[in-house]
């Protein structure tokens, strides 16, 4: 057994867990986060994406161990006082989801992408990127609408508060 503590969506958490739990184990598991999907345990399919330390994981590619110290955000963890995050709220009204399965990780990937690469997203960044994401439903066209209304409504947000 290891003692593992970390910050999940901004209260800190501690436990003692096995050392090969994963990250999206110990997120579902231990803290009832469920929101974290597994898909493959393979890492092909990216409904495990998490955030650690602001950048995206596939946190079945991560043991829990390794997020000691770390500040992890999960898709619980994106929507403040009541609203859906800019990325949520587009994957909602462009309809980027279907059966919900891949949503999690789909929106967690792409929050990263918008953080990285602002009102620059273009589409075929957009779809280079999300290949490490499977859908089997949506054929990604509206995912990817989805994703780029979100980075320029959060850009437009960024320069009205500039």
């Amino acid at each position: 057994m290891v003692s593992v503590s970390m910050t999940v969506n901004g209260r800190e958490v501690d436990g003692d867990v096995e050392d090969r739990t994963l990250l999206v184990d110990f997120l579902r598991t231990n803290l009832v986060l469920t929101g974290t999907h597994v898909g493959c345990d393979t890492s092909q399919c990216g409904a495990c994406v998490v955030h650690v330390d602001g950048k995206a994981v596939k946190a079945c590619t991560m043991l829990a161990a390794q997020a000691t110290g770390s500040s992890v955000t999960t898709i619980e963890g994106l929507s403040g006082n009541g609203e859906l995050h800019p990325v949520q709220r587009a994957f909602h009204e462009n309809h980027g989801l279907q059966c919900g399965f891949c949503t999690p990780g789909m929106i967690m990937a792409a929050t990263d992408m918008i953080a990285r690469h602002g009102t620059a997203l273009d589409e075929a960044t957009v779809r280079a990127e999300l290949e490490g994401n499977i859908c089997r439903c949506t054929g990604y066209h509206n995912i990817v609408k989805s994703i780029l209304a979100a980075a320029a409504e959060m850009g437009d947000a960024q320069q009205a508060a500039e």
